[in-house]
């Protein structure tokens, strides 16, 4: 139960680390379909899209290789559409226990999980972990390298 008495959070904005702030804004604005909301000259930019807002920083906030998950109404016709665009598909759409999602990365290594719901009876697919290596569900439910 939530206390009424406590502040609420109210929305989050994960900050990606990028190494160049122009080349970053021109692949999600042209590429990912996010418009910039501002930008200031420290290196710092707001970037949205519908309900998701990012950050992104040239600078010391942040790691390179940073994941962040975001929902999405449809990933499938949003996979093909990105795809058509030229964004870095790391991992097509695949169905788990808790979406149906793919991986979109940035030029800088920072990756987007995109998931809608996932369908159903489908069995679940390959999972790719941050070091490119594969993992499939056994008969048991557990994750074993696929590789």
């Amino acid at each position: 139960m939530t206390d009424p008495a406590m502040p609420r959070f109210l929305v989050a904005s994960p900050i990606l680390p990028v190494s160049d702030l122009a080349k970053s804004l021109d692949y999600y604005v042209r590429v990912l379909g996010f418009t910039v909301d501002w930008q200031d000259a420290t290196g710092m930019a707001s970037v949205s899209r519908d309900g998701c807002a990012l950050m992104l920083c040239q600078g010391d906030q942040g790691h390179a290789g940073t994941w962040v998950w975001v929902g999405v109404t449809d990933v499938d016709t949003l996979h093909e559409t990105l795809k058509a665009r030229g964004a870095i598909v790391r991992h097509p759409p695949s169905d788990y226990p808790w979406a149906r999602e793919m991986q979109i990365a940035d030029l800088d290594g920072n990756v987007l999980r995109l998931g809608s719901d996932p369908r159903v009876g489908a069995e679940p697919g390959e999972w790719l972990d941050m070091h490119g290596v594969r993992w499939a569900q056994d008969s048991f439910g557990a994750w074993q390298r696929a590789d």
